[in-house]
């Protein structure tokens, strides 16, 4: 598992930055990316892949204890769907 700190060490040992920078820049990312998101936007990363926002409306549901009706409030999801490039790396 990578974290934002380890993210940011391979960027500042590949770029010559410190590792203060390279956390600015991946916090910098990952708040555009929610941002675009908290907006309904997609956003693209070509090489890596999409996130984009699918909306689950309301709906009724069972609840397996009692096996009363419930309803379900519609929400939104953030998605991701890998580009081929990634895929085609993964599945080497």
């Amino acid at each position: 598992m990578s974290t934002t700190n380890d993210i940011a060490a391979k960027i500042a040992e590949t770029h010559d930055l410190s590792r203060a920078q390279a956390k600015s820049l991946v916090e910098a990312v990952f708040a555009a990316v929610t941002t675009a998101a908290a907006s309904g936007e997609e956003t693209s990363i070509p090489g890596f892949g999409k996130f984009k926002v699918k909306h689950t409306p309301e709906r009724e549901a069972r609840n397996p204890a009692t096996g009363a009706t419930i309803k379900v409030a519609a929400s939104k999801k953030l998605t991701f769907t890998p580009a081929k490039a990634l895929k085609d790396t993964l599945n080497k």
